[in-house]
């Protein structure tokens, strides 16, 4: 900036009748900021490298570039602070309020030229300001969770500011972050009440647990036998698989089908919540955690969820700090909230799931071990929509009928080529993209048009890979050279739909015709040509 300017640059020439020894003496490269006002007023007289005096500055011409330097300096200053989005507050070391910028002033009411001089104390709760902490104890905090109003939440970062050795004030930044606390605490209980609406509609209805999963195929049979029969127990578990496969589901499955199923089902994303905010969402904070907290504290979501189940997604988002304080509370089977002294013993259930693969994480040093193994007690991995292709037809059917009554339209008729291109697709979103498209065709449809390759988006008919078709038979018995069960097999496939089945098999409508006809094969309810 401006003010890092050597004397020598404004010093006007030596002259004979002047007498250095009345002068302070400094360097001709000396910064004026490096410079020490004298009380007397003396002049300075500035020397070379050869330590021959070079040049001299009046007093008075300092005093003039000084003055000029701190208003450039405070011109860059105010415009520094109020251009960050940020709220940024400057105090003396009594705590007097030097500064405010348009942040500050919109966040908490306030305007500088009222509150100009006056102890910030007295517009916040004297327990609420961590900058006088700050002043203080001369030591600043970063990103520290704080509630310096009862409404309003900031992330703050606190320094204070010296002169020399000296500690002349303080400064601090927030961020404020008031919607998003709002909108994750509305987030969780709308999440909690709506797993109690469907947990007693299922109830009532007499569903199984895992009514909601979709699908007959071999491998998601396993997946939710398994998931059955680890909901009897206690058992932390981990569930792995691609983003979109529906691994919220099966948590949900797995709580509803244990013996904790009338207790609450509490999901957090790991992902989504920010670091500094972590502690408190999970173990909650105790009045005055944060200075000005909301009095009596607030429960978190081990709270939230007692006697219940806890789902951490994206488990393996979780920064490794945070990482270290989960592993405690499942070593040690009770927390204690931010700034609580009292042990909360624990009781909850811990289903944990991501998309990454956290021994790979483990090995790279992003994911510590240990928790690994507590939480990966039971893991079950949810087959790709890819690897269970044969479920994609009850899959769309489903879709179809959920999105015409959505949007009040009749359900569309699937050309074969359309199946076709689905079968064949690799599906890297999984169900929730398979849902997305379906959706789409829905909206874009005109009414009682059949859905033909056109109607799907250019990048999903370029992404389909001829060779991605991975249809799994049973053990096929042989027929005069054919496969019966193969043919039966594509006919459940395709939902009876002949057109579609042939062009599977790599026949002909009219030989897939004879075929049945020949063989009396069970054909379905309900086919279409």
């Amino acid at each position: 900036m401006q003010h890092q300017m050597a004397l020598e640059t404004f010093a006007l020439p030596w002259k004979s009748d002047l007498d250095k020894n009345k002068m302070d003496v400094y360097s001709n490269t000396t910064l004026l900021s490096d410079i020490d006002i004298n009380e007397e007023g003396r002049d300075i007289a500035l020397k070379g490298a050869n330590n021959e005096v070079s040049g001299w500055v009046p007093h008075s011409i300092l005093m003039k570039e000084v003055f000029k330097q701190w208003k450039l300096t405070k011109a860059y200053y105010d415009a520094l602070l109020n251009s960050v989005e940020d709220a940024v507050t400057t105090v003396d070391s009594n705590g007097s309020i030097l500064f405010l910028n348009h942040k500050t002033e919109e966040m908490y009411k306030l305007l500088l030229n009222e509150v100009y001089g006056q102890s910030i104390t007295n517009f916040f709760e004297k327990e609420a300001v961590i900058l006088m902490s700050t002043i203080k104890q001369k030591q600043g905090v970063t990103n520290k969770y704080h509630q310096p109003n009862p409404n309003v939440y900031v992330l703050i970062n606190t320094s204070p500011v010296y002169v020399g050795t000296e500690v002349v004030g303080g400064i601090s930044i927030e961020r404020d972050i008031t919607q998003m606390v709002k909108l994750n605490d509305e987030l969780a209980s709308t999440t909690a009440h709506l797993h109690d609406l469907k947990s007693t509609t299922q109830s009532h209805q007499n569903h199984s647990p895992f009514s909601k999963i979709k699908g007959r195929s071999h491998v998601l049979k396993e997946a939710i036998n398994l998931a059955n029969k680890v909901a009897k127990t206690d058992a932390s578990v981990l569930i792995t698989g691609d983003s979109g496969v529906g691994k919220e589901l099966f948590a949900e499955g797995i709580h509803n089908a244990g013996n904790r199923s009338n207790h609450p089902f509490v999901a957090i994303n790991c992902g989504a919540i920010p670091t500094a905010l972590f502690e408190s969402e999970l173990f909650g904070y105790e009045q005055g955690a944060f200075t000005g907290a909301v009095k009596g504290g607030k429960k978190g979501k081990f709270d939230a969820a007692k006697g219940g189940t806890i789902f951490l997604d994206e488990v393996g988002e979780m920064p490794l700090e945070l990482q270290v304080k989960l592993l405690r509370v499942l070593q040690e089977k009770h927390y204690y909230r931010v700034s609580g002294s009292k042990a909360i013993p624990t009781d909850v259930r811990i289903i944990a799931a991501t998309n990454r693969d956290l021994e790979k994480m483990i090995d790279e040093g992003s994911f510590r071990e240990d928790l690994y193994y507590r939480l990966n007690v039971i893991s079950i991995a949810i087959p790709s929509l890819r690897d269970r292709t044969e479920d994609i037809p009850e899959l769309i059917q489903l879709f179809l009928k959920e999105f015409s009554v959505k949007y009040k339209m009749p359900i569309p008729e699937i050309d074969p080529e359309v199946m076709y291109t689905f079968l064949q697709h690799p599906w890297q979103g999984n169900i929730r993209q398979l849902r997305n498209i379906i959706e789409r065709i829905i909206i874009l449809a005109s009414d009682n048009e059949v859905i033909k390759p056109h109607h799907l988006p250019k990048n999903f008919v370029k992404d389909n890979n001829p060779h991605s078709l991975n249809i799994q038979f049973e053990e096929p018995k042989k027929l005069n050279g054919q496969c019966d069960e193969e043919i039966q097999s594509a006919l459940q496939i395709t939902f009876g739909n002949k057109a579609a089945a042939a062009k599977l098999l790599g026949i002909s409508r009219a030989t897939l015709y004879n075929k049945i006809k020949k063989r009396n094969l069970k054909e379905r309810q309900g086919e279409n040509d």
